[in-house]
């Protein structure tokens, strides 16, 4: 597993042509939480074992926030932990009921106590984020790569709100969550391969990133690229042991191997030609930003009469496909050439020539929910000027390119409210927009990848490009690593998946010109 990344002198070098997701355990990795639970668990277990030795005559043998916390309680769920270290007392007591208060004598009641001093030490002594740890988060956003948090903690969003991190990751899944969709906690890798999942991305491309015992058990469960366990309490050993592919005392050991495209694509035909020689070559294209300008309104953003005709006439030759995250009727209205093939709401929806088609049967069960997402979000940010619902079939996106910037604050704080209360739908970011997704294992490379393989392109006699300008362009250019060539439009230089650039719509259609120029000079 290791093979993903250059470990050097317990330096991490995480490369993004490989890795295109982290998933970051909270506690301890990301806020410095990890005492404020073994401080919180022993309060409670110190009280129930006391009392209960009281009752019963028994000797009081106190709770070990070390041995007894990192053994039964570190990285599980609240009930398991409790239920885990009792029975290693050789204590049983009822499972009791969500509802149980902290005087039950059950699992749910202790529960419930812990819950309460933790949340009575938050608000005492606050919380701070390991600032190393966002660094690297920012760092890896930068650079393309997609992050999620997991804890077993159901006061994950209060600890992330009250360090000042939650708007950093793309994807949670928290105690709540895994209680709502039943899914098991550490070692299981269930957590981290539900939050992968969220992201779109295959474990095989996704680094863990655990201090706890269960939790690199779990990330080596579950097939993922690496296992980095971050030692703060001089366990490195015991994590090796347990699934770790590497250790460090701090994420600031971790860097990020810049995502650095080759250069312009213009200047450098000569190369993309040579490339192409004696291959056939499939182009795909991104509508907004791409073929467009980006415009304040999607409504605005009008094909110009000369691309058009560029279309009609590199698809007399190529196969053409766009790829978009407008509904798939209304850029094939759009753009309005025959002959091309046209995936909506980032590819669930396809069609092309002959009448051929495809929809993710998967994606349609979640519409009923994007409706409801749909009249939360006109509801709650009706009153923000500038604030834009577009809604999709598949999706709804909420634009704030308009929105004014005292007001951006607010408008992000309603998205994610929303999402919290709908995180059965993933929330994507792109230039000034958010957009809630069928949260399936789907995006923009998966369908080229489709598409490529559906119209018998995948081989190695083909030379596909995409071409796209958003961070959900990356996905595809993503798909393309070692099987084609990925474009990144771009008017100032930053980090891409995409192997060459180009700066502006205008040069895209110079491209396409010099793909049209080659062929008939042959």
């Amino acid at each position: 597993m290791g093979q993903q990344s250059v470990i050097l002198n317990k330096k991490v070098e995480l490369s993004p042509e490989k890795i295109h997701a982290v998933i970051f355990d909270m506690d301890g990795v990301v806020t410095q939480t990890a005492n404020v639970h073994a401080i919180a668990w022993k309060r409670m277990f110190d009280d129930y074992l006391r009392e209960r030795a009281k009752r019963e005559g028994g000797e009081f043998i106190p709770f070990d926030d070390d041995l007894d916390y990192n053994e039964y309680v570190d990285g599980k769920p609240r009930n398991d932990g409790i239920k885990s270290f009792l029975e290693s007392r050789d204590i049983h007591i009822p499972l009791g009921s969500a509802g149980d208060s902290a005087d039950t004598e059950s699992i749910w009641g202790l529960g419930t106590k812990k819950n309460k001093y933790f949340l009575d030490h938050l608000k005492e002594h606050g919380i701070q984020p390991y600032e190393t740890t966002v660094e690297l988060i920012k760092e890896l956003k930068n650079n393309c790569v997609k992050v999620a948090i997991i804890s077993s903690s159901k006061n994950c969003k209060n600890v992330l709100e009250g360090a000042g991190v939650l708007d950093l990751f793309e994807a949670r899944v928290d105690g709540v969550y895994s209680e709502t969709h039943h899914i098991k906690g550490k070692p299981a890798p269930d957590i981290f391969l539900e939050a992968a999942k969220q992201l779109g991305v295959e474990p095989k491309h996704s680094v863990v990133v655990e201090d706890a015992i269960s939790g690199v058990q779990a990330g080596s469960r579950g097939d993922f690229a690496l296992v980095i366990g971050v030692d703060r309490v001089g366990q490195e050993e015991a994590l090796k042991e347990n699934g770790a592919d590497v250790v460090v005392k701090d994420l600031g050991e971790v860097s990020v191997k810049e995502a650095k495209p080759k250069g312009h694509a213009l200047k450098l035909m000569g190369e993309i030609f040579e490339r192409g020689q004696n291959k056939q070559l499939a182009i795909f294209l991104d509508y907004d930003g791409t073929m467009t300008p980006i415009v304040s309104r999607p409504d605005l953003a009008i094909l110009s009469e000369e691309m058009r005709q560029t279309l009609r006439d590199v698809a007399k030759i190529h196969t053409v496909a766009i790829i978009s995250g407008r509904d798939r009727q209304d850029v094939q209205n759009l753009v309005g050439v025959e002959d091309m093939f046209y995936a909506g709401s980032h590819g669930y929806d396809i069609a092309g020539p002959n009448n051929q088609s495809f929809q993710n049967d998967e994606a349609e069960s979640f519409v009923p929910v994007i409706d409801q997402v749909e009249g939360e979000l006109k509801q709650r940010l009706s009153h923000i000027e500038g604030a834009l619902i577009e809604r999709k079939r598949y999706g709804v996106a909420a634009h704030y390119r308009l929105v004014a910037p005292e007001y951006v604050d607010e408008f992000v704080r309603v998205v994610e409210d929303i999402h919290h209360d709908h995180n059965d739908l993933r929330k994507t970011i792109g230039k000034k927009v958010f957009e809630f997704q069928p949260k399936i294992n789907w995006n923009k490379g998966k369908a080229l990848l489709w598409l490529l393989e559906c119209l018998g392109l995948d081989g190695e006699e083909v030379l596909p490009f995409y071409i796209g300008d958003d961070v959900t362009d990356e996905d595809a250019f993503k798909a393309l690593i070692g099987k084609g060539l990925g474009i990144a439009v771009q008017d100032k230089e930053k980090p891409t998946f995409g192997y060459y650039t180009l700066k502006s719509p205008e040069e895209v259609q110079q491209f396409l010109e010099k793909l049209i120029e080659r062929e008939l000079q042959k």
